[in-house]
């Protein structure tokens, strides 16, 4: 099985004002992005060609608008603390970039 090009664990995945998941998974593998449960039940997920990620104008750092399959979700990244010797979540911006490069984007 392939590595994903980009996984961050512990997202708060919300749609509106209602919270989908507060410890779900981000995942970009085989050109797809996947929006998971914290038990990997699938949220929602669309070949990264077809995502728009950007940043909210409101809210901090940590956050990241992921527009899929004509539906638009609030990623919060970055929120934990890591367990100790496990390494910190991705902030929302390597998401972005993430998206862009795996869509042949950004450089």
């Amino acid at each position: 099985m392939a590595e994903p090009e980009f996984t961050a664990m512990g997202v708060r995945i919300g749609k509106g004002l209602r919270s989908l998941t507060r410890a779900g998974q981000v995942r970009i593998r085989r050109g797809r992005l996947e929006l998971l449960t914290s038990y990997g039940s699938e949220i929602d997920s669309a070949p990264v060609q077809a995502v728009r990620a950007s940043r909210p104008w409101f809210g901090s750092d940590g956050r990241a608008l992921a527009d899929l399959n004509g539906k638009r979700y609030l990623l919060t990244l970055g929120e934990h603390d890591p367990a100790p010797g496990e390494p910190g979540p991705p902030a929302a911006g390597r998401f972005i970039e993430a998206v862009r490069r795996a869509a042949g984007r950004g450089d």
